[in-house]
């Protein structure tokens, strides 16, 4: 098309091209609303709002009703395309004639998809707080306007999807909050945002609502008690001898647990006038002793012992039988990690070999070597590494037999009667089988 003809053409169609480019312009409006309203995020608009901002407010107000937000801002999008469309049809039509219709679909295809969808979109993604805001107030009078109609548009949807026995709600959420939490602090983790320590922290608060006292007492075996059975003087030195500051005290069997003895109550009796260690009867000086179901989640234990203002229980079974030992520093290091003092005995039971495996005994928790290694071991239906072996072979292995399941090669290094008491880990051959596959062999 010559200069004169273009001239012409700018001057004959000058409404209509102003047309599609406001057309396009409010397109690209609505696009990048939709991007940075869906894509904005909660927490930062709720802080932004506690701050005074204004426009937070807006904004919250929108994002609280989605559906009818992302509706609203469709039919504004759709109508803006569609007019833009036909006016640019119209035009090219008279130009061209019939083949102005493809002409038209070719030009604003690329026109619509490249500044009412991409660039928009792209630009909002970028920065969806300062978009949202900045674009807050008039969508919200173009939703008060549009707002009906949306409303209307989503109950026949539901509607029809209730046809085929899907609901839809506005309330349900397929992720619930801590998940959401949890893959929120995953993701900045990778992101280099959030180091590991503090993901371990906030994963550790997270699971407490999830997990249940048997999950991270001290078992029975190797919980440490004091017989009332046994000779003052003996007593006395094992309560002394011990790095634990509170100790149960048993009568007859471990299962029969007749109080909690405080090394501090020992100390008092002993500072007494005249007093003599083998004349020390631990008993009268014992604490009663509180017992709660192995099933307790966490959560409520740790509400349990800030309520009570103790920091030692008992285990028992639904049979009512001891099954070990819960402390509230058992619930913080949960949280926390590992803490430690001058008088606590640093047992990790966890060795790295020079050859790239891990030793490991089989009393040491899946959780902490989780933590520890930044492994993914599953940990819902045993608690121990040794009892996650059991678990998957489903049998009893002898020593030297091995597994590979999840990754990872187990070998059983030592067995004590029906106890797993070593294992070396390694990675998971590459021609080993899927990541839940079990192929015992005996270890060469």
């Amino acid at each position: 098309m010559s200069l004169d003809g273009t001239l012409a053409f700018l001057e004959i169609y000058w409404p209509e091209i102003l047309s599609i480019l406001a057309l396009v312009s409010i397109s690209g409006f609505f696009s990048g609303s939709e991007t940075a309203l869906t894509a904005v995020s909660r927490s930062r608009i709720h802080t932004l709002e506690a701050s005074g901002e204004a426009r937070a407010g807006l904004v919250a107000s929108l994002i609280e009703r989605r559906d009818r937000l992302i509706g609203a801002l469709l039919i504004g999008n759709n109508l803006a395309n569609i007019l833009s469309s036909s006016i640019a049809t119209s035009v090219l039509l008279g130009m061209f004639g019939p083949s102005g219709v493809a002409f038209a679909t070719l030009a604003m295809t690329v026109v619509l998809v490249v500044f009412a969808e991409v660039l928009p979109k792209s630009w909002a993604i970028s920065t969806p707080e300062r978009f949202a805001l900045n674009t807050a107030f008039a969508v919200k009078l173009f939703v008060a306007v549009v707002g009906p109609i949306s409303s209307g548009v989503n109950m026949l949807v539901r509607w029809i999807l209730g046809l085929f026995g899907i609901n839809l709600s506005r309330e349900t959420s397929m992720l619930t909050a801590h998940e959401e939490l949890r893959g929120a602090v995953d993701l900045l983790h990778r992101e280099g945002s959030v180091i590991k320590a503090d993901r371990d922290r906030l994963g550790g608060l997270l699971d407490l609502g999830e997990l249940e006292v048997s999950d991270i007492m001290i078992h029975r075996t190797a919980m440490r008690a004091v017989n009332a059975g046994d000779p003052p003087e003996v007593a006395v030195r094992s309560i002394l001898d011990s790095p634990y500051t509170r100790l149960p005290v048993w009568r007859g069997s471990t299962d029969n647990i007749i109080g909690i003895i405080h090394s501090k109550d020992l100390l008092r009796a002993l500072a007494e006038p005249d007093a003599r260690a083998d004349q020390i009867d631990i008993v009268k000086i014992t604490q009663k002793p509180w017992f709660v179901p192995d099933s307790t989640k966490l959560v409520d234990q740790l509400n349990a012992f800030l309520r009570r203002k103790q920091h030692f229980a008992v285990v028992v079974d639904e049979y009512g039988e001891v099954q070990g030992i819960v402390t509230l520093e058992d619930i913080l290091e949960e949280i926390v990690g590992d803490i430690s003092d001058e008088h606590d005995i640093d047992i990790q039971g966890v060795r790295q070999e020079a050859d790239g495996s891990v030793v490991v005994d089989g009393s040491v928790p899946i959780r902490d070597l989780n933590r520890a290694l930044d492994w993914r071991l599953p940990d819902d239906e045993a608690t121990t590494i040794a009892g996650l072996v059991i678990h998957e072979s489903m049998t009893i292995p002898e020593e030297r037999q091995a597994f590979t399941f999840y990754g990872k090669r187990f070998i059983v290094m030592k067995r004590e009667k029906n106890r797993i008491t070593r294992l070396r880990i390694r990675p998971a051959e590459e021609e080993a089988a899927g990541p839940t596959s079990i192929t015992p062999t005996k270890a060469v």
